[in-house]
């Protein structure tokens, strides 16, 4: 597609209503399937399951790759630790005991847990928004030295929730799983009940879903978690101990099972409306350049606005993506704690539902040719093909094919013009380096004017 129509597809798309999502096609099963499985295979990830959503219904769930480590085959069964997506659960729990008038989300801390700092000062709301202050216990991308012996709700909340505030509540956005634990402990004061009995009982029963504990929980059906350090070898993941999750990602279950979760949220059933807005209203800092509203992160991709949130445990890496306007969801598992294998199924998943085009596919396209070492020279202006001389693509392919393929490729920016000419750029990373690639065309004829690769440090 010549340059100028992409770009015009964009803009129009950004500017169009979205419309209820139809069923997928095969073509785009298959266009799923050839993405999941090409991205595991640059990332080195064992393995991912994946739902999709569709005018409100399950419409296709598929598990890849090595789930288990043992080599046999995926399934749909297999649960993940959700990790940080048990957040909107954690509100959710809190959203019911509102509506049971037991609490309101306007309550100050100090009326259920007075010791902690600036108790009297931040809301339950605050808890769920990370707009608190507390000091975040795991800022980590990893389990550090203490979450491998087991911690109470209690003694996380003594340790981190008694510190200075990092802000004054309200004022800032900054991820706090911290919040989420105190969070948790007020709605097992109100529950009278532990936090995990209570989603059960009013949560996950009503809807059916089959959810464990990710801690304690797991069966030898389970997915199993791998990591990698550097550019070393993938190896099984070391479990942290139990405790360390709770109210802020301690839930596993399977792409299917949160699909109900996804269709009640459609659907506005479990709870009320007035409470799946207020989950859905951001109330973060107008400059905190994060809209997040209580359990919950708010976006806008592509024209398509979304609800959604990611996690990350020892082993394991999840996204959960609910677009109401569309009546779609997407909801991505891997059983690995590296790459950004289970963003970039997302965001492939997403441009497939919604037929949106794939903004590097042309970038892609002409890297393929210079590291082959053959270009369509019809494609390119007199100048691309007078840049391209004979040496100078034989230098292009010999250093290139030892690279393999790219492990992924990220626009950088929005496209531009210049000199009459569109202007783009992305980033090609791969297993030890990344390159800058910039691409200059004519936008009447979309011919290439450039592609040049450099290296960098981005």
């Amino acid at each position: 597609m010549p340059t100028s129509h992409l770009l015009l597809s964009c803009l129009l798309l950004a500017g169009a209503s979205p419309l209820p999502a139809a069923p997928l096609t095969e073509a785009q099963r298959s266009a799923i399937d050839t993405l999941v499985t090409t991205t595991l295979e640059a990332t080195g990830v064992p393995g991912a399951s994946i739902s999709v959503v569709r005018d409100g219904k399950l419409d296709y769930a598929r598990a890849y790759g090595n789930q288990r480590g043992d080599g046999t085959a995926p399934t749909t069964t297999a649960r993940h630790p959700i990790a940080s997506v048990s957040k909107q659960f954690t509100a959710a729990a809190l959203l019911l005991l509102a509506e049971d008038g037991k609490l309101a989300l306007s309550d100050k801390v100090s009326r259920y847990l007075p010791e902690l700092t600036g108790a009297d000062t931040i809301s339950i709301a605050q808890l769920l928004s990370h707009t608190a202050g507390y000091r975040d216990y795991w800022p980590q991308d990893y389990g550090f030295a203490a979450m491998y012996a087991p911690v109470t709700p209690q003694a996380i909340l003594d340790r981190w929730a008694k510190k200075p505030l990092d802000y004054m509540p309200g004022s800032k956005y900054q991820y706090s799983n911290t919040g989420f634990v105190a969070a948790g402990r007020i709605a097992e004061m109100v529950a009278g009940e532990p936090l995990a009995t209570f989603e059960h009982r009013r949560i996950f029963a009503p809807l059916g879903m089959d959810v464990a504990q990710a801690e304690t929980g797991l069966k030898p059906g389970d997915a199993k978690g791998f990591q990698r350090f550097a550019l070393g070898p993938v190896r099984p993941a070391l479990a942290t101990a139990p405790g360390w999750g709770f109210a802020a990602g301690d839930l596993a279950m399977t792409p299917t099972e949160i699909a109900k979760w996804n269709i009640a949220r459609l659907d506005r059933t479990l709870l009320k409306p007035q409470s799946w807005a207020s989950q859905e209203t951001g109330i973060t800092p107008a400059d905190s350049g994060v809209e997040y509203g209580l359990g919950v992160r708010l976006k806008g991709n592509g024209g398509h606005r979304s609800v959604e949130h990611n996690g990350g445990w020892e082993g394991f890496r999840s996204t959960n993506r609910v677009y109401p306007d569309d009546r779609a969801a997407v909801t991505v598992f891997i059983n690995a704690d590296f790459s950004d294998a289970v963003d970039a199924i997302g965001d492939g998943i997403a441009n497939i539902i919604f037929d949106r085009p794939d903004e590097t596919a042309t970038a892609r396209e002409l890297f393929a040719m210079v590291q082959s070492g053959s270009i369509d020279r019809r494609r390119y202006t007199e100048n691309g093909n007078f840049y391209f001389s004979p040496a100078i693509l034989a230098d292009y392919t010999g250093s290139l094919k030892p690279l393999g393929a790219p492990k992924s490729v990220t626009r950088l920016g929005s496209p531009a013009l210049r000199g009459g000419l569109t202007v783009e750029s992305f980033l090609f990373s791969f297993a030890d380096r990344k390159l800058l690639a910039v691409l200059r065309a004519e936008p009447d004829t979309g011919r290439i004017e450039q592609f040049t690769l450099t290296p960098t440090r981005n």
